[in-house]
């Protein structure tokens, strides 16, 4: 007995010896920041609370960032758009490549500029599908897509064509604007619908967007949009150094028309000097390595200019 508690007794001092030893062996917080106040961190990196304009508008209409509220819900996306790098990055560059043909379709339907950045918010730019089940760059359900005149089947998806579903977003927006009268509360409703926000304003009896008590979403959503536009238009300014031949250039395209039946979409492509994946990128709408078309329905198919695009040879 007497042997086990001298053993227990020396355990016990060892262990105490190496916590002390650990203690006074390592300078505590607050030393740490005094011993090196004065030494920049690597690079002169610093974090800082991104600037947020005094004035603001979205689609013509002021932002009244007078309202705490409103001004720190804007403070926040502006912050997530300035430290989201990886993202905000491969906006950036696909901007570049997307929004001269988005901006081209606006400006002839009549719809703000300002609208581009919707699309931004709510694909990224890229064709995706939500968990819901919205599809493309202006991430349509299929009845919305639907009944704004895409076709989506089988074998032809049209929300992912991005001239047809963009112009199908105007058609969206410019109904939802006759109905709510403005454009902040016409974006809105692109995300929680116009039954939503109609149902809201009844509810909540107010007419501003910024009244609304909203979903987490929705809330962030036309604030989300506005810090987009802001932070794309300016990104040296938020810290991003992008350089001209870094982005993404848009592509340089022709188009054929496509009124018949194709067997497979790989022969038709070799025809034309491509491959099926090539076929495919730009024409990501044609959803099956076959189309039928029975009824000689007049599609066109977009393909790159010879010299334009490399495709890998077999």
């Amino acid at each position: 007995m007497y042997k086990k508690n001298k053993i227990k007794l020396s355990l016990i001092g060892i262990a105490l010896s190496i916590t002390l030893f650990f203690v006074f062996s390592f300078d505590s917080p607050n030393s740490f920041v005094s011993q090196n106040s004065n030494k920049p961190f690597p690079h002169n990196y610093k974090v800082i609370s991104p600037f947020v304009p005094e004035q603001m508008d979205f689609c013509g209409e002021p932002v009244p960032l007078e309202n705490i509220d409103v001004r720190e819900r804007l403070e926040r996306e502006f912050i997530v758009q300035t430290y989201y790098h990886s993202a905000s990055v491969l906006y950036l560059k696909r901007i570049n490549r997307w929004f001269p043909m988005i901006e081209r379709i606006l400006k002839e339907k009549n719809v703000p500029d300002d609208l581009k950045y919707l699309a931004l918010a709510e694909s990224g730019l890229d064709d995706v599908i939500s968990p819901a089940g919205a599809t493309g760059f202006w991430q349509f359900m299929k009845d919305a897509g639907r009944k704004h005149g895409l076709i989506i089947n089988k074998e032809v998806d049209e929300r992912y064509n991005i001239e047809k579903s963009t112009y199908a977003a105007c058609n969206y927006l410019l109904g939802a604007k006759e109905k709510f009268g403005n454009w902040t509360l016409a974006a809105a409703s692109y995300n929680m619908g116009r039954a939503g926000v109609l149902n809201q304003l009844k509810r909540q009896k107010t007419t501003n967007y910024y009244n609304l008590v909203l979903n987490e979403e929705t809330n962030r959503y036309i604030p989300r949009i506005i810090a987009f536009k802001y932070v794309m238009e300016n990104p040296n300014y938020y810290g991003f150094d992008i350089k001209e031949d870094q982005l993404y250039q848009p592509y340089s395209t022709y188009k054929v028309k496509l009124d018949t039946s194709v067997a497979h979409l790989a022969d038709y492509a070799k025809l034309r000097g491509l491959n099926y994946k090539t076929l495919k990128l730009f024409n990501p709408w044609l959803r099956d390595n076959y189309l039928t078309n029975k009824s000689g329905k007049r599609y066109f198919v977009t393909l790159p200019k010879e010299g334009t695009f490399y495709v890998i040879p077999d």
